[in-house]
């Protein structure tokens, strides 16, 4: 932190005294009884778990929550800068408030996240959206009390960014306020050390650091014992997990640590990179008691030459070497994957390997992207002569490909019977909405008050990417 900017923050309270001052302006200040909060979230879950500690440090000035602009008295978008159309996105619904502003001058409208940590972004906030109150990236979220006392007090727009100092902290403690009481995420590490030509992550996230497994061990702990059933650690790339701390441990080791917690409940993982997922994982998964056989594993694409340009670090083979070895491990496994259509210079032989990687894997879901270049990135360099149209055309039979695969895998599944957790309650009345251990959805009748449960099912059919079912008469099951 430079001399200039530290002497400024000694000017301002603790950050006690912030939370309280600005409790108490926003109680003169709020349009209702109480001040109202709004906050929207973009991108990953790793954004919605940073708007989960955003809300928490609202909750504790003493903000109630909405999702309601017109009513709000605070508006925070929680960015993503992953791909264009999330920025095109945030700038149209940004520019949208202009007349809420006009007709509630009271209004503070904030913008934070990933897309802030880029200084072009800022500053393109900063000159076509005069009305935009509070600028601020991912370094700082948990200084959301200081930024906002600032705002109240200092007439004027404030802007803050992670320096040098920040991009390795890790702030532990922060309130959270999660948005659902059954499943919830625990990050266990921040940025990213990859650099895939692609992505601006490794920009906007910083460099990899861990959180201490004591840390994420006692936070897992307490969900448990406030009754969560589902619990996914998150991290860019957390089979890099532990690799900065004094004491390094390996993402296998804490996966093995936390499934020694005694309960009834189920751990997930994501993101996981395939150079960096190794036999180890794959044993430990397909041991544990609580690791659901479900494995996100992003390949992006199918051909060597691409991966190569991608930065990527592992080729086809390797690739399909891992699914086969945690298939012989765990016959159940289901696998996820991003992958992006149209990298620069991509021919469409070479995108036909991502497809026929596709038709080979099986996988029970797939996020698929076109490429999206971004600023400051080495592939945004690189030619890209296929036109769009084009790239529209490959990335739906990429959609017609992945849609047969997905047929056939959830038809295997049919006349089985399936662990589900019980989330909600489907719209129509005496049905219930849940997941499989391979987080394919399963919809199937059943009383509201197995929400919350595991429970088993058999498989009936499968429709339209949801499989159909029948709760069996011993409803509950546990596996402590």
């Amino acid at each position: 932190m430079t001399d200039e900017k530290k002497q400024n923050w000694e000017r301002f309270p603790s950050r006690e005294a912030c939370i309280e001052q600005v409790a108490e302006l926003m109680s003169v200040r709020a349009t209702g009884a109480e001040p109202l909060a709004l906050v929207r979230t973009y991108g990953c879950q790793q954004n919605v778990a940073d708007s989960e500690k955003l809300r928490g440090q609202l909750r504790e000035m003493g903000f109630s929550f909405t999702e309601n602009e017109e009513e709000a008295d605070l508006i925070l978008f929680n960015t993503c800068a992953v791909r264009e159309n999330a920025e095109f996105r945030v700038y149209g619904n940004v520019g949208n408030l202009k007349g809420l502003k006009r007709k509630k001058p009271s209004l503070i409208i904030g913008v934070c996240g990933c897309m802030m940590e880029q200084a072009h972004v800022a500053e393109k906030i900063k000159q076509s959206y005069p009305y935009v109150n509070l600028v601020f990236g991912t370094h700082v979220v948990h200084k959301l009390p200081e930024l906002l006392y600032q705002t109240l007090t200092s007439g004027k727009r404030v802007f803050a960014r992670g320096d040098d100092s920040e991009d390795k902290t890790i702030v532990e403690g922060l309130p959270i306020h999660r948005d659902r009481d059954i499943r919830t995420w625990v990050t266990v590490m921040y940025g990213c050390d990859n650099f895939c030509s692609y992505c601006v992550v490794p920009y906007v996230r910083g460099r990899e650091r861990s959180r201490t497994p004591q840390a994420i061990e006692e936070e897992v702990r307490s969900l448990i014992a406030a009754g969560y059933k589902e619990i996914v650690l998150l991290g860019q790339n957390v089979n890099s997990y532990g690799k900065t701390l004094e004491q390094p441990i390996s993402f296998s080791a804490l996966l093995r640590r936390l499934d020694q917690i005694p309960g009834d409940y189920r751990l997930r993982f994501m993101t996981s990179h395939p150079k960096d997922a190794t036999k180890e994982l794959i044993d430990t998964m397909a041991e544990s008691k609580h690791i659901c056989h479900s494995l996100h594993l992003p390949f992006q694409s199918g051909n060597d030459r691409i991966l190569r340009e991608m930065n990527r670090h592992y080729t086809r083979e390797q690739y399909l070497s891992l699914i086969a070895y945690a298939r012989q491990k765990m016959p159940d496994i289901a696998f996820s994957s991003d992958i992006i259509v149209g990298f620069p210079g991509e021919t469409y032989e070479e995108f036909r390997d991502t497809v026929s990687l596709v038709e080979e894997v099986g996988f029970a879901s797939l996020f698929t992207f076109i490429y999206s270049p971004r600023v400051g990135t080495r592939a945004a360099d690189m030619e890209d002569p296929v036109p769009p149209k084009e790239k529209s055309r490959w990335f739906q039979e990429l959609l017609d490909a992945q849609e047969a695969t997905a047929d056939r895998l959830t038809d295997t599944i049919v006349g089985t019977t399936q662990r589900v957790l019980v989330e909600e309650v489907s719209e129509k009345r005496g049905v219930l909405c849940g997941k499989t251990e391979g987080n394919l959805n399963c919809d199937f009748p059943g009383p509201e008050s197995l929400v919350g449960q595991f429970v088993r099912v058999k498989i009936t059919e499968s429709r339209n990417w949801v499989l159909k079912g029948t709760l069996l008469t011993d409803t509950t099951d546990t596996k402590a």
